[in-house]
């Protein structure tokens, strides 16, 4: 057995390494199987940390950071909590945090780098996003210097910034449209001649970096929590840390129990809330168009991995999760309370995450003594800005999502830019 296998859930054959599908057309989530079953830190830098439980064979030694997990004292004296450890994802070099897109997103652009390197692709990586993947797919194809294809709704475009690195590697398109159109144009786009998707929910190199959140926690707190807070988009999140936990179960020395999840979404538009609760069909959800009114427009995915094996509804069967929908106003409130009692700014997503924590509380869904774990997915921005030049990344171009040429014109803009 070589490092790692990738095997598929419901048939459960090995599949080729860097496949993103079963090969008998199974519709799951292709999931890891490492060698290692008990994890190590290893003496690397970021997230390499974990590399054990990284699907790589090597790593990119600059730029990376990890999460950071520390327990709380004032937010937590303020709710009650006996045992609240805060998963840190952002810049705050108090804290030894050094995620300079602060983002968590991070987390799975270095390993999906990492592997397209490994294959000698020269191919143009294709990224849709909101924004924060957009920014942390950036922050790597700086470094190492691959091509690639950015495609971000317009109204994400201004979270597109770096640091002051060569950017001539991007090619950033905007569309006139919401993220799922985004999504669209860019799986058009990646299936042709010369591209290559970086998968979505159904990379393992993107979800097990993201599964770091979870071993890092459990690793600062010496056993597995009962509670897991996090705020999701696709829910893709949810699902990593779901994943971790049960190779961290069966390491053996963290406990026998899977942390109960708790995944929140910002209202009016809550798919995935639609979804567990029965209330809009798989077809409804994919059609639903958000007022646009949200805390966090991240958070909305009109295609999550729901009902897919090992997705987000297997996922919260397994823990007994729980899903939440937070209204702005509560996301406010709990975006100020939590800046002025742990002294960083966070991302409005994390403050959704954070008001979900709250309604638990009020609601006594978790115990005042309940081991927690609190995702905060992205943080410390302000602070960034403060102690560092940024340089907003230029769109090379904008279409609209209803315009029938706009996958042709992306790529001729493409090809004139890296000169393919």
């Amino acid at each position: 057995m070589h490092k790692y296998s990738v095997i598929c859930p419901i048939c459960g054959e090995r599949q080729d390494p860097m496949s993103l599908t079963c090969s008998k057309g199974h519709d799951s989530l292709l999931h890891t199987s490492y060698k290692t079953s008990q994890i190590i830190l290893k003496d690397l830098p970021g997230i390499w940390k974990f590399y054990d439980w990284l699907p790589v064979n090597g790593i990119i030694p600059e730029g990376s950071g990890k999460t950071i997990t520390y327990k709380s004292e004032a937010f937590a004296k303020e709710l009650g909590l006996s045992n609240l450890y805060i998963a840190f994802n952002g810049y705050w070099p108090e804290k030894n945090a050094s995620m300079m897109t602060c983002t968590f997103k991070d987390l799975e652009a270095f390993p999906t780098m990492q592997r397209l390197l490994e294959r000698l692709d020269k191919r143009i990586m294709v990224v849709a996003s909101a924004g924060n993947t957009a920014r942390a797919f950036a922050h790597v194809c700086c470094i190492t210097g691959q091509p690639l294809l950015l495609v971000v709704p317009q109204n994400s475009a201004h979270r597109l910034w770096t640091l002051p690195d060569d950017t001539s590697s991007i090619c950033l398109v905007t569309v006139e449209g919401d993220y799922y159109n985004a999504i669209e144009l860019a799986n058009k786009i990646s299936v042709r001649e010369g591209f290559v998707s970086e998968g979505g929910a159904k990379n393992i190199a993107r979800r097990d970096g993201m599964g770091t959140v979870m071993l890092d926690a459990v690793l600062a707190m010496k056993t597995l929590p009962m509670h897991y807070f996090q705020a999701v988009g696709s829910g893709t999140g949810g699902i990593s840390a779901w994943e971790a936990s049960i190779r961290l179960m069966q390491d053996g020395r963290f406990g026998k129990v899977l942390p109960q999840l708790h995944l929140a979404q910002n209202l009016p538009c809550a798919p995935l809330i639609s979804l567990c609760s029965g209330g809009a069909g798989t077809k409804d959800v994919l059609h639903e168009e958000c007022p646009g009114d949200m805390y966090d427009d991240v958070l909305f995915n009109r295609k999550p991995p729901f009902s897919v094996k090992g997705g987000v509804r297997d996922a919260l069967k397994a823990t007994g999760g729980r899903m939440y929908g937070i209204d702005n106003a509560a996301a406010a409130y709990a975006h100020q309370l939590f800046e002025e009692l742990e002294g960083i700014d966070i991302n409005p997503a994390a403050a959704v995450a954070v008001a979900a924590l709250m309604e638990a509380v009020k609601n006594g869904n978790i115990g005042h003594n309940d081991s927690i774990v609190l995702n905060i997915t992205g943080g410390g921005m302000q602070r960034l800005h403060k102690d560092h030049n940024l340089i907003s990344i230029t769109p090379d171009m904008r279409v609209s999502a209803h315009d029938p040429e706009a996958e042709l014109k992306i790529v001729e803009k493409v090809s004139e830019k890296f000169k393919r």
